[in-house]
């Protein structure tokens, strides 16, 4: 019994110094790998805030000014009106509407992948998303005085706000928001310039279904004409 529990204390000895070398060799792995480990985490949230930040320069702000436009109907005009004059937990309920009804559609999405139509199912999604964004950009927009009388949404709004400019401050003068704004300069250049080379195709095609409308309506009223004689 003695010399099991002597081979015993050895093989716990072992263990120990073996734990124990192997702590510190991971520690200084650790300490080694972390100045590295934290570049690459600050250059992969530089990256997603700059997505963020393009999101709402390119596409928060004009799905906002676009959807805007759509006041000068007056049953839109109305709407908005109604909106507005909403009590900050009604305003508060109007402004989480959009998330909530694009869910099915969102549904519809993933069946349509389940079923094997991928790009319908993708063409879905981009575009209950495009509505979806453009519909609350416009709501924060006239929902956000009565929200800012919600204790804790002003709170949050107040809180949120300074570190978001802080943060995209920060991310303007990353290496990814520079490369981002070469790359929207040389898309908005190709755009430019196939716009340019398709536009006189467009526009003949344009005065060509004109003309065809035309003619047929022509023809439609004179079969209408020798029918009520």
């Amino acid at each position: 019994m003695a010399g099991q529990d002597d081979y015993l204390a050895k093989l716990t000895g072992r263990a120990r110094g073996v734990a124990s070398r192997l702590a510190r060799a991971v520690t200084t792995f650790a300490r080694a790998a972390w100045p590295i480990a934290k570049l690459v985490i600050r250059r992969v949230f530089e990256v997603l805030f700059a997505l963020i930040l393009i999101f709402e320069e390119w596409g928060w702000r004009p799905l906002a000014a676009w959807i805007a436009r759509l006041a000068r109907f007056p049953f839109v005009a109305k709407v908005e009106a109604f909106i507005a004059g909403l009590p900050p937990y009604g305003a508060l309920v109007a402004f989480s509407a959009p998330s909530i009804l694009i869910l099915p559609l969102k549904l519809v999405a993933l069946y349509l992948i389940a079923a094997g139509h991928a790009f319908s199912a993708a063409l879905l999604f981009l575009g209950a998303k495009i509505a979806g964004t453009a519909i609350l950009a416009r709501l924060y927009t006239l929902t956000q005085p009565k929200l800012m009388q919600i204790g804790w949404f002003a709170r949050a709004h107040d809180w949120f706000m300074p570190w978001k400019d802080r943060m995209f401050a920060a991310i303007r003068a990353s290496w990814a928001w520079r490369y981002a704004r070469i790359v929207k300069y040389r898309v908005g250049q190709a755009v430019r310039t196939r716009w340019v080379e398709v536009r006189p195709t467009l526009v003949a095609y344009k005065a060509r279904l004109v003309q065809q409308g035309r003619g047929a309506l022509d023809r439609a009223r004179a079969w209408l004409a020798r029918r009520s004689l």
